[in-house]
């Protein structure tokens, strides 16, 4: 037998024997120790990690690989066919500014997707019951009737009413801004919304990253086509047109991928640039929470009152630290995160541990009385047959 085999024999045999056998001469030092896992590793979100829980990222992140290639083989080209001509004929900083834009997006882009947005810890089981029971004593009922499920709260900010939502998945009342991610299964604070190109949500913790991320990437895309343009132009005038495509045909292929994206890379910015001068996020602005159109006492409770402050507050200000901890190790005494159940939630039902164990006896006893029955009437069946 190979020695990875025997693991599951002798945990087999150590049970049996811990079970069934009182000696006091067992020895306490034969008990397999037990190794510490991290919080990464039994995480309720719909997420990857690498790096022993370093990065975070989205399950989904296909999309996210496209990116990295489009900017790298881009880049690349221009680099390579573009660079050398340029800084020979016209000025070799145009190589050196291009570099400095091309880390400056790489930097940003592996900053979005790579950590936390902004996710909120789930509620434990306790916290969770403990909710329930605040939320039966708020609103009168018992716990032997049915009641709808409580969906909202309500609070004031800067005189404005805001409603807190319950999340029936993370099993708690949703902070102001934040949202439930439907991909990564996480509440995620200041949820602006969730992008396939980078691979991420884009909350709290990362937006200031993926708003620099884009805008850099804008001026990148312009300065590539720009110059890209200009060393065709540059050629066929020595050349002709069509012998200066035939020279570099890697000068076409960037201008095309350019040509196409850069349209919408620049819509983009202006969009986040409305946004954060404005201190709104992207699911605010699709929802309208703050248009006018709902009533003329409407308004943004989060905007500072002109653009230059909301810039330096979503730009300059202070990042918050991770709520989730992932990295941190999982105590054997720490209760787990309660389980989602898919929007039923069973309320007035909660159950102590001990409720649960007495219940796994009463059923265990059940079963070995009906294994004793039917041996007991196979036994009697025999002496009948006898006779």
């Amino acid at each position: 037998m190979p020695p990875g085999g025997g693991g599951p024999m002798k945990d087999c045999e150590y049970s049996q024997i811990s079970t069934h056998s009182s000696s006091p001469m067992e020895s306490p030092h034969k008990k397999k120790k037990i190794a510490a896992r991290r919080k990464w590793e039994v995480f309720p979100g719909r997420n990857k990690f690498f790096c022993n829980g370093r990065i975070m990222m989205a399950r989904q992140t296909g999309v996210f690989y496209l990116t990295l290639i489009l900017i790298l083989v881009t880049s690349g080209l221009f680099f390579a066919f573009d660079c050398r001509y340029l800084a020979e004929k016209i000025t070799p900083a145009i190589p050196v500014v291009g570099g400095i834009l091309f880390f400056f997006v790489m930097g940003t882009l592996l900053r979005t997707s790579f950590s936390d947005p902004g996710v909120l810890p789930r509620a434990t089981p306790d916290e969770a019951a403990d909710l329930e029971r605040q939320i039966d004593i708020a609103n009168g009922t018992s716990s032997g009737g049915y009641r709808p499920p409580p969906r909202t709260k309500e609070v004031v900010i800067n005189g404005q009413t805001v409603k807190l939502k319950y999340c029936f998945t993370c099993k708690i009342f949703r902070p102001p801004r934040a949202s439930h991610c439907s991909l990564c299964d996480n509440c995620v604070e200041q949820f602006d919304h969730h992008c396939p190109w980078v691979g991420n949500c884009v909350g709290k913790r990362n937006y200031r990253f993926f708003y620099m991320f884009i805008l850099s990437l804008s001026f990148l895309t312009v300065f590539i086509f720009a110059f890209v343009i200009t060393h065709v132009i540059h050629r066929s005038q020595q050349k002709g047109f069509l012998d200066a495509l035939k020279d570099s045909p890697a000068s076409v292929l960037e201008a095309v991928i350019c040509f196409f994206s850069v349209w919408s890379i620049i819509g983009l910015s202006g969009f986040h640039t409305y946004l954060i001068s404005s201190n709104q996020t992207t699911n605010e602005d699709i929802k309208g929470s703050w248009s006018n159109k709902r009533g003329k006492e409407n308004y943004n409770p989060y905007s500072y009152g002109n653009i230059f402050t909301n810039c330096c507050v979503a730009l300059c200000g202070p990042i918050s630290p991770s709520l989730i901890d992932r990295r941190g190790y999982v105590q054997p005494d720490t209760p787990q995160p309660a389980a989602p159940s898919n929007g039923i939630t069973m309320y007035g039902a909660t159950q102590s541990q001990s409720d649960m164990e007495a219940m796994d006896s009463c059923l265990r006893a059940f079963q070995m009385t009906k294994e004793k029955k039917k041996k007991k009437n196979i036994k009697t069946w025999k002496k009948i047959c006898k006779f």
